[in-house]
């Protein structure tokens, strides 16, 4: 990788092997951005197929998805409120699906039967160049709706209750993005590695019951994620 490209790159860990695209002097994790356009992919079908000729009983993929957003809607209410909810649902909604959809395939998938030049496809955030991309992505959402609602006002909230601890709640603003990148990498790393492990150690069928449980950890992860996510929001609007 280009020097002066790996001194800017804000997630440079490596774990394993990677695909590498080089796009000029740019390296991309081709792997990822592969699972990645199928997460998204998947996303895009099933709200197609969830929108198209919407109905006033719904049914099959209409009644699906609108369980879906249901569900995102209860996250998203639950923290910010019903007055300020229904302007940050579709980020808040954006955000679950997209790190259930990836640690779902990740889990579901059998990737390994897919070979690549170099490296192997796997879920999309157990890359922490995903992740921490994911939590500056929220970082700056709560920024942006502070900064929006309060304008360079916003800032006060560092000199609250007193400013001897202005340097405290500046480096809570940065401590965030490091909790929700790290927490959401390492928990689908170590399920990944875990079944990698049993599987070479014991026959198929013994790992199946730690896939289930990597299975509903993945869930749990995307809803932890989310929630943080809106509470921050809250936060900065309050």
């Amino acid at each position: 990788m280009n020097p002066i490209y790996s001194s800017i790159f804000i997630a440079n860990v490596e774990i394993g092997t990677h695909y590498y695209w080089s796009i000029g002097e740019l390296t991309l994790h081709g792997q990822v951005l592969l699972v990645s356009w199928i997460v998204i992919g998947i996303l895009l079908l099933f709200s197609y197929l969830g929108a198209n000729n919407p109905k006033h009983v719904p049914e099959s993929w209409q009644n699906f998805m609108e369980a879906t957003i249901e569900f995102t809607k209860d996250i998203a209410q639950n923290q910010l409120g019903k007055n300020a909810y229904l302007t940050w649902l579709p980020f808040v909604s954006t955000l679950f699906l997209f790190i259930f959809g990836c640690n779902w395939i990740g889990a579901i998938i059998p990737w390994k039967l897919i070979k690549l030049p170099e490296g192997e496809l796997a879920a999309p955030t157990n890359d922490i160049n995903t992740t921490v991309a994911l939590a500056l992505l929220t970082s700056v959402t709560y920024f942006y709706a502070g900064l929006r609602k309060k304008g360079l006002g916003y800032f006060k909230r560092y000199l609250e209750p007193t400013p001897i601890l202005l340097p405290i709640n500046i480096l809570e603003d940065f401590t965030k993005p490091l909790s929700l990148s790290f927490r959401l990498f390492g928990n689908v790393l170590a399920d990944e590695l875990t079944i990698s492990v049993l599987v070479l150690l014991v026959p198929l069928i013994i790992p199946l019951p730690i896939m289930a449980l990597g299975i509903f950890a993945g869930s749990v992860q995307a809803l932890i994620f989310s929630t943080l996510a809106a509470a921050y929001i809250h936060e900065a609007l309050e």
